[in-house]
């Protein structure tokens, strides 16, 4: 039987950390709202910015942003790996770098072989991670998430596009958590360069497009753009994805230490119950030897 003191040292540990996890996950609850809100505005527009990119595909040939959409041969890989800055989220960080793990040494194994293979970490944990491993690390934009903002972004994604058309890379890859809804993550490996031919064009003959400038200024322009949205929009989706998973994991762990906090209780008063039985046993006892 545990001695009562124990037990309630114990009760007040868990008691605290129950309180704890629940301010945290009244915390990101009012962030998740906010991040699933910014990234349900901004897919709408991502969407539509895509389908005039199919619209006018037809143009890409023989333009400056034709070097975007260039597939080489990948000898040269950048692999973006989006994670979060803290932890206590579940498994939200474990399974981006799972997955990167199995892309370097499964798809990648003979660039990463002869140190072809960059990663580019947006996230503290998974640089952390690929940094105590000896990874080739090129950058570390982490603090991306302090001020979360299309602006913050755009250097990245502009020395990203320099990067493929110097070829300083041949293909460039993110890994990072889609928002789906609170309590799910859905994760996804995306290429981000070359771009990929669009699918699925429907040319409808009653279509009449007045484009101004031209053709091909307005290319020049809106693929840039397109992938200046595309990184900003995977940024958004890990972020609410990591308040979503953060929330899930502090209500699971407020349920577990309610649990425990009940199986201590129960602990505490079977104990209390014998400490008392016990007395009252010694006392009849003494009562019993002095009538002897």
């Amino acid at each position: 039987m545990p001695n009562l003191k124990e037990v309630r040292i114990r009760i007040a540990s868990v008691n605290s950390t129950k309180q704890i996890t629940s301010a945290m996950k009244m915390v990101s609850a009012s962030k998740l709202r906010r991040a699933q809100n910014a990234i349900i505005k901004l897919r709408p527009y991502s969407a539509k910015l895509s389908e005039i990119l199919q619209n006018l595909s037809d143009s890409i040939e023989n333009n400056d942003a034709a070097a975007y959409f260039e597939d080489r041969k990948p000898e040269k890989i950048l692999i973006i790996v989006v994670t979060s800055n803290r932890g206590m989220c579940g498994a939200f960080n474990a399974n981006v770098i799972k997955m990167t793990l199995s892309l370097i040494h499964e798809k990648y194994e003979n660039q990463h072989r002869n140190g072809n293979v960059e990663l580019l970490c947006i996230g503290k944990k998974g640089f952390d991670f690929f940094t105590r491993r000896r990874y080739k690390i090129t950058a570390n934009l982490s603090h991306v998430f302090d001020k979360l903002s299309f602006e913050n972004i755009v250097p990245a994604a502009e020395q990203l596009m320099i990067d493929f058309k110097s070829k300083k890379y041949d293909k460039i890859e993110i890994v990072y958590n889609r928002f789906k809804n609170a309590a799910t993550q859905q994760l996804i490996v995306e290429q981000l360069l070359p771009v990929l031919p669009p699918q699925n064009i429907i040319k409808s003959s009653s279509a009449d497009y007045i484009f101004e400038p031209d053709k091909q200024q307005i290319l020049n322009e809106l693929v840039p753009k397109s992938l200046k949205i595309q990184l900003y929009k995977v940024v958004l989706d890990s972020f609410a994805s990591e308040h979503g998973a953060r929330m899930t994991a502090m209500h699971k762990a407020t349920d577990n230490a309610t649990e425990i906090l009940k199986q201590l209780r129960l602990s505490y008063n079977k104990a209390r119950q014998a400490a008392i039985t016990n007395e009252i046993l010694e006392i009849v006892g003494g009562a019993e030897a002095l009538k002897g």
